[in-house]
């Protein structure tokens, strides 16, 4: 979805936005984590932790590109591709760390370049030089990305009640700290994001399209995280699953209050 968004004609104002999503999307991973260490802090050491993560790394693939793509069309998938490249570089430098603490050096040296040879990575670089030098895909290619592209909506539906599956719900139903997490997650942040918007005057299709990103429901990256670092696995899953499920009701929520 990411290489068949950018096939298509740009005007100098695109190329311009382009600019302002990566300079937003650094702003917008900043305030999000400082948020989210902040309104964590009540929590407990490893639920804490889990809460944290998923305030930072958003569904923005198997959701967000779907839902950008029908509210603004392949321009705002351009510039949510940009939000998403933050995310796959802070998923495995800082998103680590948030687990396992303090990198040695040359580790992080590894999981950066790592972020940076990721295929969703690497097809922003494609996209941003097609984009530069006006480039299209043949309509064949274009057709088949896109095809592909359709598939990630009901894909992540599939892997969320894969992980649900195994997932004791009853013994996580009364824990407050969940639904602390969940309106922090889906609500509060979010909320936050567009009142920033409002306060320096720049409500455009670009900060729109990174808020609606930041507001998706928690990525699948939550509980497998949590697991291969021996966290809490099934309140992770708990988490991701019923903030996706109650994006239902957020997401349009959001969308009607910023356009």
């Amino acid at each position: 979805m990411i290489l068949s968004s950018f096939s298509f004609s740009y005007d100098p104002n695109i190329k311009t936005n382009v600019v302002k999503a990566f300079y937003f999307s650094f702003l917008a991973y900043t305030i999000i984590i400082g948020l989210s260490l902040v309104l964590t802090k009540p929590i407990e050491d490893e639920k804490r932790t889990i809460l944290h993560f998923a305030n930072v790394f958003t569904n923005t693939g198997y959701i967000g590109f779907p839902v950008l793509n029908v509210i603004y069309g392949p321009e705002a998938v351009v510039y949510g591709s940009v939000f998403n490249m933050f995310f796959v570089l802070f998923l495995w430098s800082y998103g680590i760390m948030i687990f396992k603490g303090r990198m040695a050096r040359e580790e992080l040296r590894e999981e950066v370049i790592k972020a940076l040879l990721n295929p969703s990575v690497l097809a922003v670089y494609i996209g941003v030089t097609m984009m530069v030098f006006d480039l299209k895909f043949p309509e064949l290619v274009l057709n088949s990305m896109s095809a592909v592209g359709y598939m990630n909506g009901p894909l992540s539906m599939i892997i969320v009640g894969a992980i649900f599956a195994n997932v004791d719900i009853k013994s996580h139903l009364k824990d407050w700290t969940i639904y602390y997490g969940i309106l922090m997650k889906m609500v509060l942040i979010p909320a936050i994001l567009y009142l920033i918007t409002i306060i320096i005057g720049d409500k455009s299709i670009v900060t729109n399209s990174i808020i609606i990103l930041a507001s998706m429901p928690s990525a699948a990256m939550t509980s497998i995280f949590a697991e291969n670092f021996n966290f809490k696995r099934d309140y992770a899953t708990m988490i991701m699953v019923l903030s996706t499920l109650i994006s239902v009701l957020t997401i349009p929520a959001l969308i009607r209050l910023i356009t």
